[in-house]
């Protein structure tokens, strides 16, 4: 089975809802009374209106990264993200490029339209100015997933605009800058109000709010203002001191710490979801009453196809060997933070933990169960081999749930949680401030705080180093170190913390590396996996996608294409 298009989705206008908002009529939709369903329906859309075909984990775009190959059976399989892949032959009129924009943007009318009923209630509803809170976060995360994948977006912050006015909106009225300030005002509100603890586990708290702020600022502080150009023009010293104040650790310590193994983040089993790590998830479950539950479909293309178990998998978004290799340690227990070329690992190397709880390989167990030894067949690898032979972790569950949480329907779920923001990514994100701040004693103690926590990840494979050959060894960071060097260090760290969830391209691009970073991948990787043979990166269009032609077009003359000569 491929990349399929299940559903090619039109959209003649900005903001054709595909999916109905609610099973409600005009006049209950009107009724104040109605509030909460249709805040619980700005909830569930995060969740409806994605598919296999475009996750909002983003994993289809992360492709596009040296963290991993497209995967599937061959570059036929899901040939527009093939063409992303290696960032050749990629249209504005192709599905996934539009597909994406219209989801998004249903979910965001669907928040409109509660943010809009809610705006309509009286002091009688006790909740209204908390439930504007969460669809305001609601807002600004629909807009922050829209801005990373294609920069040029129109802002939909009135939820009263009339049907031609959303045809009037410019993507361009608001620089790069005024933009992701756009999304931080809405998020900023959000944070003012939201309590501390919630009741249902899927609404954010102010510690939530407070890790999507630090994340916003951040990306914010890496200025790309320059109509003409994607570069990193400036990083902005009061932009990353916002960073600074949001990831402050009191905003979380009575709530959220590390795990003490970072593989409790990714297991489905009650007892781990919703961990102390997580601080705002997408909920997804099992057994509520309908046909398969509310599942999450959206990872359903990235297990491998094990014979008798979980045939029909699909084996897409499958590690690099260059993410492989970046796990590496040397004879002090630190990676290599410019690389290490001479071969590729094996066994008998120096290894980071997480490598175990990131990438599934050859002569090990499959998701830490030996009745599934992972081997260079077909079954591990659709595109026999084209790809590797390397599985995600983070993304699969052990075969041993199937039936309990690993669910086969149209194709394979799992009532596995996808955090959103995760304690590990406010650390992170704390630290690379403080490195670009120049304060690096505070950085590196950030990072070290990480790598203690790797170090002692291994209670899912304890015995690898006995019975497999394997070589664990990973320390913290010791003595001092000059501001570019930390900065190296943190930008590593990131990349062995976060490997495999989404983050990588999108952090490539923000810190202005991707074309040195992504072309020089390229040329590495040729040998392992031939299709970069034809790859190139071109900066000052290769950052962002395109705005989707059938959305120019229907602009009405509003909308503005990106650089780059689409």
């Amino acid at each position: 089975m491929g990349l399929a298009c299940c559903v090619v989705l039109s959209c003649n206008k900005l903001l054709s809802e595909q999916v109905p908002q609610a099973t409600l009529s005009d006049e209950q939709v009107k009724d104040p009374a109605n509030a909460e369903g249709m805040v619980v329906a700005a909830y569930a859309i995060f969740t409806s209106a994605e598919d296999i075909n475009s996750s909002f984990s983003m994993w289809n775009f992360d492709v596009r990264s040296d963290d991993a190959y497209k995967g599937g059976n061959g570059t036929s399989d899901g040939d527009v993200f093939h063409q992303l892949e290696i960032q050749q032959g990629v249209l504005t009129t192709n599905w996934n490029i539009n597909d994406m924009w219209v989801r998004l943007y249903n979910s965001l009318s669907r928040v409109n339209s509660a943010i809009a009923l809610l705006n309509e209630c009286d002091d009688s509803f006790a909740m209204k100015e908390q439930r504007l809170a969460e669809m305001k976060f609601l807002r600004g995360y629909g807009h922050f997933l829209l801005k990373r994948l294609y920069k040029n977006i129109p802002f939909v912050v009135n939820p009263n605009l009339t049907y031609e006015e959303y045809n009037e909106l410019s993507n361009t009225a608001y620089s790069n800058d005024e933009g992701w300030q756009l999304i931080i005002d809405d998020v900023k509100e959000a944070f003012d109000v939201l309590p501390e603890v919630q009741a249902d586990k899927g609404r954010p708290t102010k510690a939530a709010a407070a890790a999507f702020l630090a994340k916003l600022y951040l990306y914010k502080a890496y200025r790309q203002d320059d109509p003409k150009s994607n570069k990193v023009t400036a990083i902005n010293t009061e932009d990353l001191q916002k960073v600074i104040e949001y990831s402050d650790p009191t905003k979380y310590y009575a709530n959220y710490d590390l795990e003490e193994d970072i593989h409790n983040n990714f297991r489905p089993e009650e007892m781990y979801e919703n961990g102390k790590e997580s601080i705002w998830a997408i909920q997804y479950s099992r057994n509520d009453g309908s046909t398969y539950g509310n599942l999450n479909w959206s990872y359903g293309l990235i297990g491998p196809s094990i014979d008798n178990v979980t045939d029909g998998a699909c084996d897409f978004y499958k590690p690099s060997q260059n993410l492989v290799n970046a796990f590496r340690t040397g004879a002090d227990g630190l990676p290599f933070l410019d690389g290490f070329n001479e071969k590729d690992y094996s066994f008998g190397d120096n290894a980071d933990p997480r490598l175990f709880l990131t990438v599934g390989m050859p002569g090990l167990p499959y998701m830490f169960n030996k009745n599934f030894i992972q081997d260079e067949t077909k079954q591990w690898s659709r595109g026999n081999g084209l790809y590797g032979y390397y599985i995600s972790l983070k993304q699969n569950v052990d075969p041993a749930l199937v039936g309990e949480y690993l669910i086969k329907g149209s194709y394979w779920a799992s009532s596995m949680n996808r955090i959103v923001f995760r304690y590990a990514d406010v650390l992170l994100e704390r630290a690379e401030a403080y490195a670009q701040l120049g304060e690096s004693e505070k950085a590196i103690d950030l990072v070290n705080q990480i790598r203690r926590r790797a170090a002692s990840s291994t209670q899912m494979f304890s015995d690898y180093p006995s019975r497999y050959g394997v070589k664990i060894y990973a320390t913290e960071y010791k003595g001092s170190y000059g501001k570019e060097d930390v900065i190296k260090i943190v930008k590593m760290e990131r990349r062995l913390e976060m490997g495999m969830e989404c983050e990588r391209f999108f952090d490539l691009v923000r810190w202005g590396d991707a074309a040195t970073v992504l072309n020089k991948y390229y040329a590495e990787e040729a040998d392992n996996c031939t299709i970069y043979r034809d790859a190139k990166f071109t900066a000052e269009k290769d950052e962002y996608l395109p705005i989707p032609a059938s959305q120019i077009a229907a602009s009405n003359g509003h909308y503005t294409q990106n650089i780059g000569n689409w």
